[in-house]
């Protein structure tokens, strides 16, 4: 099957909406295939005027591979808001419905949202797809952020390119939090998701093509002092992140995005946290593949 696709970025490679798909009525393999070959493509895909309930987008989300659990795994946690420990809830909604005080744990936890990162990028194996579905919106701000870490990587100059060639970073499940003074974990959780090691410079298995593998996650550069390797990823998710290579999202009730973990970083953007804001994420495993240690 060929998707009807409007490319939604200056370059038309990155970032594209789908048209014409009801997800919640089942598509058959050859969508499936066929949102497979867009994602590599493009690596950002939206579909508008979706209709899912939590069933409904885990399901789909499983044509895709094994769910991944990311944080409720290392939470230990056996349940969640929306009763279904495979969604992440990304909202400022309490367990009991009512919106969370900014200080409350979901607030700071999902602080780590708003900087650039690919999605469990900590643990091997990585994610693959994430899949997010918009309930209920902001008055203002709560965009997502998009970044082409393929465009990225191709607009480096040489000599950083030459410079980054076989570097790897560690990536910590905890970094970014700790990062922005969420400290408040016990050493079982510290240890529950063991560190992974990534190189710089990964081939996306799609389309071939080299890219930036950095973000929020990478604590360190592997055998550079601390100082020089955090310089350097900061250096290069500065480059990474510049407008020519972003796409912003901004939601409307139904919409169903999917990326490419390995394509590019998101992050959220800030709105106002004394209004309700719900969206469910899922995530796939990217295996399948000899991933490095």
């Amino acid at each position: 099957m060929e998707l009807t696709i409007t490319p939604l970025h200056s370059d038309p490679r990155f970032a594209a909406e789908v048209n014409g798909l009801n997800l919640a009525a089942g598509v058959d393999d050859d969508v499936i295939k066929a949102i497979e070959l867009a994602l590599d493509k493009h690596g950002v895909l939206i579909l508008r005027n979706q209709h899912l309930d939590p069933g409904q987008q885990i399901d789909f989300t499983k044509r895709f591979g094994p769910l991944e659990y990311g944080f409720n795994k290392m939470l230990n946690k056996s349940e969640s808001r929306l009763k279904h420990i495979e969604i992440a809830d990304i909202s400022n909604v309490t367990d009991d419905g009512k919106i969370a005080d900014r200080n409350h744990r979901r607030i700071v936890n999902n602080m780590a949202n708003q900087l650039w990162h690919s999605d469990v990028s900590f643990q091997n194996p990585p994610a693959r797809f994430s899949m997010l579905y918009s309930v209920l919106n902001p008055s203002w701000g709560g965009e997502t952020e998009f970044a082409d870490m393929r465009a990225a990587y191709d607009d480096l100059e040489p000599r950083l390119k030459q410079h980054i060639a076989e570097l790897q970073a560690e990536h910590f499940s905890l970094h970014s939090r700790f990062v922005l003074g969420d400290t408040q974990y016990t050493q079982d959780q510290i240890d529950a998701i063991p560190k992974a090691r990534w190189p710089l410079v990964r081939i996306h298995p799609g389309s071939g093509r080299p890219l930036l593998f950095i973000g929020a996650h990478a604590s360190h550069v592997v055998d550079m002092p601390v100082a020089e390797g955090r310089v350097l990823l900061t250096d290069l998710l500065e480059q990474a992140t510049q407008p020519a290579h972003v796409y912003r999202h901004q939601w409307q009730t139904g919409d169903f995005v999917i990326w490419d973990n390995r394509a590019v970083l998101h992050r959220g953007r800030r709105y106002d946290l004394a209004e309700r804001r719900e969206l469910r994420r899922t995530t796939t495993m990217d295996v399948g593949q000899d991933h490095p240690k």
